[in-house]
């Protein structure tokens, strides 16, 4: 969720966005059957994406940053999609899913943006 006064640079964000689905996936987990399985599906891509930022920011060449950030980019659209299943099942009616939602969307279009111009030649 946006905190007021915060860092909002991509590597601030992302990290916020994995604390806030390690707090949804406890809530989730409380529950029994398809519920657990999902929030452990969600855990895995919404940290993966700060994760694999953080290592491109030391990536060894540009070519592993590229590579690092497409899979960041990928885990986003993951956990967009799991999050979308939370929402659409009712396993969570809380404004709380509509916020990871709505962020998951920004992280996707920031990381969009952020592997369209690393890959473009050099000029």
């Amino acid at each position: 969720m946006k905190r007021e006064g915060s860092p909002r640079n991509i590597d601030e964000r992302s990290f916020e966005f994995a604390c806030d689905v390690v707090v949804l996936c406890e809530k989730i987990r409380r529950r029994r059957g398809a519920a657990t399985l999902i929030a452990s599906q969600l855990l895995r891509s919404g940290t993966s994406v700060g994760a694999n930022l953080a290592e491109a920011r030391s990536g060894q060449s540009k070519a592993d940053f590229l590579a690092k950030c497409r899979v960041s980019l990928k885990e986003a659209r993951e956990t967009h999609y799991w999050l979308r299943i939370i929402h659409r099942t009712g396993i969570l009616q809380t404004s709380e899913v509509d916020t990871l939602i709505e962020e998951s969307n920004e992280l996707i279009a920031i990381l969009t943006a952020i592997v369209k111009n690393a890959s473009r030649p050099a000029a």
